[in-house]
């Protein structure tokens, strides 16, 4: 019973070293991580629960922790980006008119400079699919 109560105390005190090791100055209260590993190695019952309640705070950390990703907020690709489709839309529309021709009429002004909310006007006499 007694070496298994040592191969727990070990395997707790590996573990608080590695994770003080992986840590950020935040996360250590702003002491340094020699601090910390000196703490749990001299007084290793102590400074392994000590750390782990500090480290396991609720509010410590404000930002995602680790292995959380956050959704990216800007599109992907150009063709999932509805300023940029309008913008090329614009462009197309541009060549027409310098090319001479009239082009398809639209409800929309050519030369607002501002972007739809919604993404490029659809235009029902252009067959290719904007999507």
């Amino acid at each position: 019973m007694r070496n298994l109560l040592a191969l727990v105390v070990v395997g707790l005190i590996v573990y608080t070293v590695i994770d003080v090791v992986r840590s950020d100055e935040r996360e250590r209260l702003g002491l340094h991580k020699a601090l910390w590993v000196a703490f749990i190695v001299l007084l290793p019952v102590i400074g392994s629960v000590t750390w782990l309640l500090v480290r396991r705070t609720p509010g410590r950390r404000p930002g995602p922790g680790p292995g959380i990703r956050t959704v990216p907020q800007a599109p992907l690709a150009p063709d999932d980006d509805p300023e940029f489709l309008w913008r090329l839309e614009q462009e197309r529309r541009r060549r027409e008119r310098e090319a001479g021709g009239a082009g398809p009429t639209s409800r929309t002004d050519p030369s607002d400079p501002t972007p739809p909310a919604a993404g490029p006007p659809a235009d029902p006499a252009d067959p290719t699919p904007t999507s």
